[in-house]
């Protein structure tokens, strides 16, 4: 074991967080507590001192007659308040309520034969479980899964999961880590779901919160040094992973990400915000969980991946681990390709979009053939130099994408793309991400035009932090005079963000299916598109007609794709020996495109 992979001594063990199910009806509960000098466990009408703490801060019982389904709770010190297990499994009665003790090893997986699918054949797709269908469950999603695999999506990216405050919200007012959220169906119904995704041939990425708490239900603090003041974040004290006790959290946190790969079978990890995630120390905590991730991928023979959402345009983020400097992570989110993308479609740019804005096709361009936009040049948005460059790496590196729900979400009215761009616009859109030489991710509804919107939503039932999430979004959009921004708490606002699933395939819901559905065969069945390797590709760029050209070749055919952003781009389809496949019409915009034979 080399140093960057050195665990706690409670891992090396194998020795789990949390309360674990024994055969012979007792349950074995490891706790990290090394502040309190008593902890005691409440379970059932019972309470039981556990152990003293050892060097490292751990405690633990073995408690007979305790089996799965058994509620549980910690008393520190001479506080009588119940506290959850940091490291519940599940919260059946919310953050603030009791722990449920769960067997990982009871579940009846039919995904025996799932390896997983190539990252390079990934077409994500981003769903908010609780929005995406009326009922908000994961056996509703689950239902829903086949006509995802049939449009051609081969991965569900879930936003994030753990148990939050209330019924409603995008998931990052997570709490209990390691708990999947209850209104959804719970752990067992997050099993269910990735058991059905496995069964139609879709992969499911989990999106994990790691750069902090949500505000309701954060008890961990409690029990450790859990967070640091060394630093600072957009929300509040950095999550420790530098600071003294800091080995422990990292445990902490990569026990998590393990769980969720080994007891869900997911096939990869969506890190939150990891710019967040503020690390001074030799062997960066991201580093340490890209070696845990692919020590258990060895371990289970099955594909598994960690992307991340960073907007250092960093690229030792996606550089690997044995080359110098590498942090490991598999791919990133690539808000460049995004924040060109938008800019020339909409023309908006304010906030960060005026960093892409005086010439946004040139900077699209880029983007296509190195990944990055600002390689370290001045970003007039951030007022300093910013980025590094990532040109040559393979196109599965970075993920893209039109739309996602910060993009749409973090708008006043929380209004989707469909609902400002018109149908030749959301055709160039579909095609500039569809078929470009990277991995591609839709936002839920964005294959037939969804325009529902997807405002910001919270159920908190702490009514100072509610009447204070609704002040901060009203100063947030002071400037904003076209109405008032939708009420976060409100169920009303909730019930907007629901899919039309009955319209999907009608009229102009579905002539945008099909032409996603036809993207997708394309983008599956032609060599050149499914090679992802942008520094191949030979990007032309024709502002005069405001134009983008992507030339590919491989396995004995070159493909063009053309993005058409002025009235002009017609003029630039190619002419004799090539093929169209498809071609968006005759319109001020749009795309196309064609096939050709060649000799290998």
């Amino acid at each position: 074991m080399t140093a960057s992979t050195v665990r706690s001594p409670a891992t090396l063990t194998g020795e789990r967080l949390g309360a674990t199910p024994h055969a012979d009806g007792s349950t074995s509960f490891v706790l990290w507590s090394p502040g309190a000098e008593r902890v005691r466990l409440v379970v059932g009408d019972r309470v039981v001192d556990l152990d003293d703490a050892d060097e490292h801060g751990y405690r633990r019982a073995r408690v007979d007659g305790v089996e799965a389904g058994a509620r549980y709770a910690y008393l520190l010190d001479d506080d009588e308040l119940e506290l959850p297990d940091p490291a519940s499994a599940s919260q059946p009665d919310g953050v603030h309520g009791r722990s449920e003790v769960v067997d990982h090893a009871a579940h009846e997986w039919h995904d025996s034969t799932w390896r997983g699918i190539p990252l390079r054949d990934y077409v994500i797709y981003e769903l908010h479980v609780g929005s995406f269908t009326p009922e908000g469950t994961f056996d509703a999603a689950a239902a829903r899964l086949p006509q995802l695999a049939a449009d051609g999506i081969t991965a569900i990216e879930l936003l994030p999961v753990a148990e939050f405050p209330g019924a409603r919200n995008w998931g990052y007012d997570g709490v209990d880590l390691f708990a999947a959220h209850s209104a959804y169906g719970g752990p067992e119904g997050l099993r269910r779901f990735v058991d059905a995704a496995h069964a139609a041939g879709v992969a499911v990425v989990l999106d994990v919160v790691y750069n902090h708490f949500g505000p309701e239900g954060g008890y961990v603090g409690r029990f450790g040094p859990y967070f640091t003041d060394r630093h600072m974040t957009p929300w509040g004290q950095a999550v420790n992973v530098d600071d003294a006790g800091s080995d422990e959290v990292r445990r902490f946190f990569i026990e998590n990400a393990l769980g969720w790969l080994r007891d869900f079978h997911v096939d990869g990890l969506r890190l939150d915000a990891i710019h967040g995630i503020v690390d001074t120390s030799a062997t960066p905590f991201l580093a340490e969980l890209a070696d845990a991730v692919a020590e258990l991928r060895d371990d289970l023979n099955r594909r598994a991946y960690v992307i991340a959402e960073s907007d250092l345009n960093d690229v030792r983020v996606i550089t690997p681990r044995e080359q110098p400097g590498g942090i490991g992570m598999d791919s990133q989110w690539s808000d460049d390709l995004h924040h060109a993308l938008h800019v020339a479609v909409t023309g908006e740019r304010d906030g960060y979009y005026a960093d892409f804005a005086d010439e946004p096709l040139r900077n699209l361009a880029h983007a296509y053939s190195r990944g990055f936009v600002y390689e370290g040049q001045h970003s007039r948005h951030r007022g300093r130099r910013h980025g590094s460059a990532a040109a040559g790496l393979p196109g599965d590196r970075f993920v893209v994408y039109a739309q996602n729900h910060d993009q749409v979400g973090n708008r006043m009215l929380g209004d989707r793309l469909a609902a400002r761009v018109d149908v030749p616009g959301q055709r160039l859109l579909a095609a500039a991400v569809l078929l470009s030489p990277f991995v591609p991710m839709l936002f839920m509804g964005e294959e037939y035009g969804e325009t529902a919107p997807f405002p910001y939503f919270v159920s908190h039932g702490d009514d100072d932090l509610v009447a204070a999430v609704r002040a901060g979004r009203a100063r947030e959009f002071a400037a904003f005079h076209d109405g008032d921004a939708p009420d976060p708490q409100g169920e009303a606002t909730f019930r907007s963000a629901q899919l039309d699933w009955d319209s999907r395939e009608r009229g102009a819901f579905g002539e945008q299916l099909d032409w996603t559905r036809e993207l997708l065969r394309l983008r599956r069945d032609l060599p050149s598109i499914r090679r992802l390797r942008p520094a191949e590709a030979d990007v032309r760029l024709d502002e005069a007609r405001g134009t983008i050209c992507i030339e590919r070749a491989h396995a004995g055919e070159r493909t063009l794709v053309v993005l058409g952003f002025g009235e002009m781009w017609r003029a630039n389809l190619p002419g004799e020996g090539w093929t169209c496949l498809l071609d968006s019409g005759d319109a001020p915009r749009g795309a196309a495109l064609f096939r050709c034979e060649t000799e290998d």
